[in-house]
């Protein structure tokens, strides 16, 4: 059974924080949108139009979806550039780092490929570890498993 405010189905508890953001650690981003906003969303999703728009409801400080490849004309991480439009900072993990639709997998395993300016001003850049730069960025609080 979930803590109180986890996200059902989400692989892990909400908990833990990146520059005092709390961390949510969702399956698909349209779990993020029952929370409140200014939280740092670590989501299974593909970082495409649509799920940039649901990002954008839920008002993250930072948003980290899958590059899915990318895909023909950068679909797979077109929601970076809407959320910068947004001033929301968005990063990618690599498809081949992480199971795409598994935030588990985003955060334990993915390897940064992409990010917006609002992302690289609080320092994610592409080839660093998500779990690492999430970690170094917290006060030592990690989402702990159900």
């Amino acid at each position: 059974m979930p803590q109180p405010g986890a996200a059902a189905g989400s692989p892990f508890v909400l908990g833990g924080a990146f520059r005092g953001a709390t961390l949510r650690v969702v399956d698909s981003v349209t779990e993020a949108l029952q929370h409140p906003p200014g939280a740092v969303l670590v989501t299974g999703s593909h970082g495409g139009t649509s799920a940039g728009r649901y990002a954008m409801q839920a008002r993250p400080l930072l948003a980290v979806f899958n590059d899915a490849g990318v895909g023909k004309d950068g679909a797979g991480i077109a929601a970076l550039a809407l959320l910068q439009a947004a001033g929301i900072a968005a990063c990618t993990v690599a498809h081949d780092s992480a199971r795409i639709g598994e935030a588990a997998s985003t955060l334990a395993d993915g390897m940064l490929s992409f990010a917006n300016e609002a992302a690289a001003a609080l320092g994610l850049r592409p080839g660093q570890r998500l779990a690492q730069v999430l970690s170094a960025g917290s006060a030592g609080s990690s989402p702990a498993r159900r």
